[in-house]
């Protein structure tokens, strides 16, 4: 005979629906694994493709990690790109071999750790004054990081001259060609930063005043978070993710080109946006990023070995961007 008295049994159920909505974006990246192995007559499965896939998208992965935590505090940063170009320049001027030396560069054959240094560093500096920009003039963040979009170039086209800076030291090209224990060293850096964002996002202060800016800046003001200073910390760390993307680009191909990176601030926006990170702030995880990389890293995979024109290309994410941007406000709703 059962007690009268005692409490109730609490019952967990599975929310099909809230799991459905939290995963189905890793549902898609099998749909599209799937789809293009098949298209591709199972040449797109192959493990050696597999791992391109991953390395080429290590970049793009990076400065999306950096671009979410913008995104999740309703902002934009256009200027990723531009600062892609700035830190591989500087960097790789600083990892020139001496028997490249010119007017230009001296060829000093800097130990390679100074040259990863400095491309993180000029990142972080032109982020932080993208955040000063946004925290301290209240300059909208699309005006204030397009401005940077336009002077970072500029400032990567007048240190190179406009060339090319190539002849790299080995041990600063391996950072984007090597392998460790079997892996592309790009695997390795992306996978680390994931692994450290995601950390930083969901189990720090700094990650809980991100969220709860984007989630209502008014009511973070009142609890107390210094809004100036987690949103120039934010620019800051978006700077550089860049400026790790713009050392990685560089060593990948062995030369310091100023016009690295046009366009990628776009494939990395889509990235976030496609693994939930929503425009409207608040809301955004890095797993999800990742994966939102991953899916841009098949379709321009899966397309270029179809032989499908590089202009239809780029018709086809601009579509993917279009949906993901009315899915995500569908979704808001």
């Amino acid at each position: 005979m059962s007690n009268p008295t005692a409490p109730a049994t609490r019952t967990s159920t599975f929310d099909l629906a809230a799991f459905a909505k939290k995963y189905a974006i890793i549902g898609i990246l099998i749909l599209f694994v799937l789809l293009l192995s098949i298209l591709t007559g199972g040449t797109f499965l192959q493990p050696q493709n597999m791992i391109n896939v991953i390395r080429q998208v290590s970049a793009i992965g990076v400065i999306a990690v950096g671009m979410t935590f913008v995104i999740i505090i309703n902002g934009i940063d256009l200027s990723v790109g531009s600062i892609v170009a700035v830190s591989a320049v500087v960097s790789s001027s600083l990892a020139q071999l001496p028997e490249a030396s010119n007017k230009m560069y001296p060829g000093l054959q800097l130990p390679v750790f100074v040259a990863l240094l400095a491309g993180l560093a000029v990142g972080a500096a032109l982020g932080l004054i993208n955040g000063s920009l946004v925290a301290g003039f209240k300059i909208a963040p699309f005006i204030a990081t397009l401005g940077m979009m336009t002077a970072a170039r500029g400032l990567a086209l007048i240190y190179s001259g406009g060339r090319p800076i190539s002849k790299l030291n080995p041990g600063f090209n391996w950072i984007g060609q090597g392998d460790l224990l079997g892996i592309p060293v790009p695997i390795w850096i992306l996978a680390f930063v994931a692994v450290s964002a995601h950390i930083i996002l969901n189990f720090t202060r700094f990650g809980r005043h991100t969220y709860a800016i984007g989630g209502n800046e008014q009511a973070a003001r009142v609890s107390g978070i210094h809004l100036s200073k987690v949103k120039v910390g934010i620019f800051a760390f978006s700077g550089l993710m860049a400026g790790l993307a713009g050392v990685m680009l560089a060593a990948r191909i062995g030369s310091g080109n100023p016009q690295l990176g046009t366009g990628i601030e776009l494939d990395a926006i889509t990235a976030a946006v496609i693994g939930g990170t929503s425009f409207n702030g608040g809301v955004g995880t890095i797993w999800g990023t990742i994966v939102g990389a991953l899916i841009i890293g098949i379709i321009n995979n899966g397309l270029d070995l179809m032989n499908v024109s590089p202009f239809m290309q780029q018709v086809v994410k601009g579509v993917i961007i279009v949906l993901a941007i009315i899915i995500d406000e569908r979704k808001n709703r």
